[in-house]
């Protein structure tokens, strides 16, 4: 899989997948252009987890703008497509620090994405893969992490004791709502 390319080696991982009765290639489509706001509960985590940054706006400080689908939002916070095979499987990647109050993601092209090692980061690589299989077909998420440095593995292990199990949660809700709309 791609993802072993850009992160072999990582901290933490959470995999999930989960059988569709679509075909791979509208599954793929499907998962590119799903709208993740149309899950009541994905939109409460996500609105908890932005809590502090919300809370921190000054009166001028506008909205943030609500994308259509999972890619346009993915990109424009700062992920960037690290590589994707069409149809199949694309890998997204981003450094960022996400144990502060307010995450900001960084997005770092392919090649700097993988000798990016400068202290105090996580480094962060969402695959999204999808295979025939039986009448349908396989969907596999997977997110890695890798720490640049001893202090920031401490405070991810922190982190993902807390928010690991909604970030796995989040994942599940994705993958049923997949499944909910190939079904439509």
């Amino acid at each position: 899989m791609l993802i072993d390319k850009y992160m072999p080696r990582y901290d933490v991982c959470a995999r999930h997948s989960a059988h569709v009765s679509a075909d791979a290639g509208l599954t793929y489509e499907k998962l590119r252009t799903i709208d993740l706001n149309r899950s009541r509960g994905i939109r409460c985590l996500f609105a908890l987890r932005t809590l502090p940054s919300r809370l921190g706006r000054g009166p001028l400080r506008r909205e943030t703008p609500r994308y259509k689908t999972f890619l346009e939002s993915a990109l424009a916070q700062g992920w960037v497509m690290l590589e994707e095979i069409e149809s199949r499987e694309m890998v997204m990647g981003t450094v960022t620090q996400p144990w502060k109050p307010v995450v900001k993601f960084a997005g770092v092209p392919a090649g700097e994405f993988l000798a990016f090692d400068e202290p105090g980061f996580a480094k962060i690589v969402w695959s999204v893969a999808v295979a025939p299989e039986g009448s349908g077909s396989l969907v596999q998420l997977e997110t890695r992490v890798q720490t640049t440095d001893a202090q920031s593995r401490r405070r991810l292990g922190r982190y993902w004791m807390v928010f690991g199990p909604f970030i796995k949660l989040v994942r599940r809700m994705i993958l049923r709502l997949l499944q909910r709309e190939l079904k439509a």
